[in-house]
């Protein structure tokens, strides 16, 4: 199975418009990150987690002709707002599947109704295939399983995912006992670290490293990056030998 990370920012996604902070001013493409999102492939399958407002431009770069569905984490617009884009694949593929939470579902009914109308329809609106996640009930992708993982974003509930040894969770600010230990034994953890102070919605980056240690992965990437981080070059330094900073296009194998 493959790991492609789509994009590994924060919302405003970086460099931050109009920004002089000299993150946001770095010539290393490493510190240029899209709106989080990550791309699964294995055999003949492609899905993707998450399709924010950088979507067009991350499936553009990848040379992805085809995906099998999208799975959402939560509603916020840096997770959802590609969701338009869809529209390519959906002329060649017809209704494009996904999986969310009920709540997100709603949410991506009343932002975008032209997609999901089932009357008077516009002819040139994609179509989705609907398919709730709700917790503790495993769903089937392609020929894999993915098991839900509830966490809190804030005081927002997000699903992140474990599909075999991969564990993925972003915008997570706590998880209870119940669902940790859907992540125990895991090989690969990508895990949000917004950056060094502390954040009411966000782990930050000691929160995020304590997380990996309980859970002990062979290997752990942290991803939903903003500029306030530092330099990835510096703070990729400073990490415990199995913890990375993702980056843009980076591919693992798990």
């Amino acid at each position: 199975m493959k790991i492609t990370f789509l994009g590994t920012g924060t919302s405003q996604g970086i460099p931050v418009i109009g920004s002089t902070h000299p993150v946001c001013l770095s010539s290393d493409p490493k510190d240029k990150r899209l709106r989080v999102s990550i791309m699964i492939s294995w055999d003949s399958y492609r899905y993707i987690i998450d399709c924010g407002p950088d979507f067009r431009q991350q499936m553009l770069t990848n040379n992805v002709v085809k995906i099998d569905g999208i799975l959402f984490t939560h509603e916020h617009s840096d997770h959802t707002a590609g969701i338009d884009d869809i529209r390519p694949f959906f002329f060649r593929q017809g209704d494009i599947p996904i999986y969310a939470h009920e709540r997100v579902i709603n949410s991506l009914k009343q932002r975008f109704d032209y997609i999901f109308a089932n009357e008077n329809r516009y002819p040139g609106a994609p179509a989705v295939d609907i398919n709730t996640v709700v917790n503790n009930k495993p769903f089937k992708i392609g020929n894999l399983m993915a098991i839900p993982i509830e966490a809190q974003h804030n005081r927002l509930q997000v699903f992140g995912f474990r599909i075999q040894d991969f564990v993925y969770l972003t915008d997570v600010k706590s998880v209870e006992k119940e669902e940790m230990e859907k992540i125990k034994g895991v090989k690969t953890l990508v895990v949000n670290a917004l950056r060094l102070e502390p954040h009411h919605s966000h782990f930050n980056l000691e929160e995020a490293l304590a997380f990996i240690a309980t859970i002990k992965p062979e290997r752990a990437y942290l991803t939903h990056i903003s500029h306030l981080m530092g330099f990835h070059e510096e703070v990729e330094k400073e990490l415990p030998k199995n913890v990375h900073l993702a980056y843009d296009n980076l591919v693992i194998e798990v």
